[in-house]
Formats: structure tokens, C-alpha cells, sequence
């Protein structure tokens, strides 16, 4: 049986857990990328269970499957601000977050396959 509550699904979960990673880790960029950079980085992370969220509640495959590729879009724009970071030197290694972030994008298509083919597991 499929998952019942949004909370039960392993890439919410995880995608939970990256929203939690970078708050903690942009609460130690300058002051000056406080309302740039971080609350960017903050705002894409936080799009990536939210989206999740709002799939899950859509009652057909092509409207779950939209917010999931939303989902996964704004992971990888999570992956850029990571990226940037590193290049301006506000991080000095983002790796095991880099990895947990496409672990996400991996199980969103993986999601998105399985739901845009009429599959009734979601998770």
C-alpha cells in the first residue's frame, strides 16, 4: 500500500532534512548575503518538500508529476547556490550535502517516472 500521509515518503523526508542543512549552513555567510544568497538558497531548499507536498495532494498523475518536476527543478537550483558558494568561499566543501541534494533529484525523477506511467507507488 502507498503512502498515506506526505511525511511517510522517503524523498520528503529527506528533502526535509536538506531544508534543515542549509539553514544551518547559511547562518555563517556575511551579513551582507543575508538577504541574497542565503535567503535564496533558503527559498529554492524549502520549494523542494513543499512542492513534494502539493504533488502529493493532486488528484491526477499529470498534476503530481508537475509539482515533482517543480520539486526536482528547484533542487537543482539548490545545487548552483551550492556551487556559487564555494566559488565565493563562504563554504569550504559542500560535498555531503551536494550528494544528499542528488540523492533527492535522483528519487524526484525516479517519482516522477513511476507516477507520469500510472504507477500507484509513490515513495
Amino acid at each position: 500500500m502507498g503512502a498515506t500521509n506526505v511525511r511517510q515518503l522517503k524523498v520528503w523526508v529527506k528533502a526535509h532534512q536538506v531544508v534543515l542543512a542549509v539553514y544551518k549552513l547559511t547562518l555563517s555567510y556575511p551579513p551582507t548575503e543575508r538577504y541574497r544568497l542565503a535567503d535564496q538558497m533558503r527559498r529554492a531548499a524549502v520549494a523542494i518538500p513543499a512542492n513534494i507536498a502539493e504533488g502529493f495532494t493532486r488528484a491526477t498523475s499529470k498534476d503530481k508529476g508537475r509539482f515533482y518536476n517543480i520539486s526536482r527543478s528547484s533542487a537543482e537550483e539548490l545545487k548552483y547556490y551550492l556551487y556559487l558558494s564555494r566559488e565565493l568561499g563562504y563554504i569550504d566543501s559542500s560535498a555531503a550535502l551536494d550528494g544528499v541534494v542528488d540523492e533527492v533529484c535522483a528519487m524526484l525523477h525516479r517519482l516522477w517516472e513511476v507516477v507520469l506511467s500510472g504507477g500507484r507507488r509513490e515513495g
